[in-house]
C-alpha cells in the first residue's frame, strides 16, 4: 500500500550558491554525502540539487516536511550500481514495515526527485478479508 508520494525540482544555481554556506552544508547533508556529491560524474552543485530534491521528495512523502527532524536526517546513498536509496534517522517517524523508493534527475538548470514511500503488512497484520 502507498503510504505517501512526494517530489521536488530545485534550480541548480540556487543550490550551488547556497552550499557555498559552510552551516547550510551541515545542517542539510551528512558528510558521506558531501564527499560523494563533491566526487567525479556530474558538477557537485548537481549532486547536491539532486539530493536535497530528492530529501524534500522524502519529507513530502511522509506528509509531514521537516517537523521534528532536519534534512540530514534523510541520507541519500547508492548501491553498487548507482541506485539511489535513502537512510533515515531513527528520529522519523516511519510507518512500520516501509519502504522508501526514490528517483533523481537534472538537467542543466533544474533537478528533481520522486518519493514513494510503500508500507507492506506483515503476515501477522493480515486479516484474511
Amino acid at each position: 500500500m502507498i503510504f505517501g508520494i512526494g517530489t521536488d525540482i530545485v534550480e541548480i544555481s540556487r543550490i550551488a550558491k547556497a552550499v557555498k554556506s559552510r552551516p547550510l552544508l551541515a545542517k542539510c547533508f551528512t558528510q558521506a554525502e558531501i564527499d560523494r556529491c563533491n566526487a567525479g560524474g556530474v558538477t557537485a552543485a548537481e549532486n547536491f540539487a539532486g539530493y536535497f530534491a530528492a530529501k524534500e521528495a522524502v519529507a513530502k512523502a511522509l506528509g509531514t516536511g521537516f517537523r521534528g527532524f532536519a534534512p540530514r536526517d534523510i541520507e541519500i546513498c547508492h548501491d553498487s550500481l548507482g541506485k539511489p536509496l535513502v537512510r533515515l534517522s531513527e528520529k522519523i517517524p516511519v510507518p512500520a514495515h516501509a519502504s522508501v523508493y526514490i528517483s533523481i534527475s537534472h538537467g542543466k538548470e533544474h533537478a528533481t526527485a520522486m518519493a514513494i514511500i510503500e508500507v507492506r503488512p506483515c503476515k501477522d497484520d493480515i486479516s484474511g478479508k
